[in-house]
């Protein structure tokens, strides 16, 4: 089985090797690039052999079924809290600290190896290291996702995170304070071309667009509630590191804190269509107790 994938103006330039490697997060970038050097990838139909390739936009590339990496899809029992589910879909409130599903640096321990023990049906459109995912959170983001049991409801849910009528709204607590009490974040979004773990505002990026609104304002931070209209990698982490507010705990894009384990992000709210009798579900989990410990030291202004 080939698969097929389009180089858009945002990934030109990228190598080879770093653009297959957001397209098959399950596998190492030292797999792919043995892959490649096995003559499983071509490029406008011609084969390549060098990871380093630069690509040009309009290029088309085709990837012969990659060789498995050894990432454990078992059955695992992992604690996590079950908000909803029927025959359809499930809603998770997933923990700080918990990664979605199997990678190269992340092989078990994941909400899939958790859902496998926990659920009996999951859907598999992606295949049997994200069975069932149909969006992810951070590592270190809380709260709340859908998770299908099946094709149909993975398509219908997909389509509405790209349709907009699947709505998710989080919690963040920012560094310092915000000039505006609400507004509208919009940049361009791409991988960082010195560290490709980190995301950044590039002219040549994907569109982002986030909404906020300030709640509560402290002395040092403010409580934030933002909604996102696309759904970018690190979106909401990203923003406000660009409008230089980080948010509290990212060691990724802003500092580390003591006695946090990770950044003060949490999915409170998700509403969505039932895709099977398209009736308006939303659900809403509080805070986790350290999110709240941490503000209650704050003082309120």
């Amino acid at each position: 089985m080939t698969k097929t994938f389009k180089v858009f103006n945002e990934d030109k330039g990228q190598r080879l090797d770093v653009f297959l490697l957001s397209k098959f997060p399950e596998f190492s970038r030292s797999h792919i690039k043995n892959m490649i050097e096995k003559g499983k990838v071509s490029v406008d139909g011609k084969l390549i052999q060098k990871a380093g390739t630069c690509l040009k936009a309009g290029e088309e590339i085709d990837v012969e079924e990659l060789e498995i990496e050894k990432i454990s899809t078992k059955a695992e029992d992992i604690e996590f809290e079950i908000v909803y589910q029927d025959k359809d879909l499930a809603v998770i409130n997933k923990p700080q600290g918990l990664v979605v599903h199997p990678c190269s640096s992340t092989k078990s321990g994941t909400l899939v190896n958790g859902l496998l023990f926990r659920i009996k049906d999951l859907s598999g459109i992606n295949g049997s290291f994200r069975p069932g995912i149909v969006h992810r959170l951070d590592k270190d983001t809380s709260g709340l996702l859908v998770v299908a049991k099946n094709d149909f409801a993975h398509i219908n849910l997909a389509e509405q995170i790209k349709s907009k009528t699947c709505h998710r709204n989080y919690l963040a607590i920012l560094e310092g304070n915000l000039k505006d009490d609400e507004g509208e974040i919009k940049t361009f979004l791409k991988r960082d071309p010195k560290d490709r773990k980190k995301i950044s505002v590039q002219e040549s990026g994907r569109i982002a667009i986030t909404d906020f609104r300030v709640l509560k304002r402290f002395e040092k931070c403010c409580l934030v509630e933002f909604s996102l209209q696309t759904g970018r990698t690190h979106q909401i982490r990203v923003h406000t590191k660009f409008l230089n507010h980080p948010i509290v705990g990212d060691k990724l894009y802003g500092k580390e804190v003591k006695g946090l384990k990770g950044q003060l992000l949490h999915a409170y709210k998700l509403s969505f269509l039932h895709p099977r009798t398209s009736q308006r579900m939303t659900f809403e989990v509080p805070l986790p107790q350290y999110f709240q410990d941490y503000m209650k030291k704050q003082k309120e202004i």
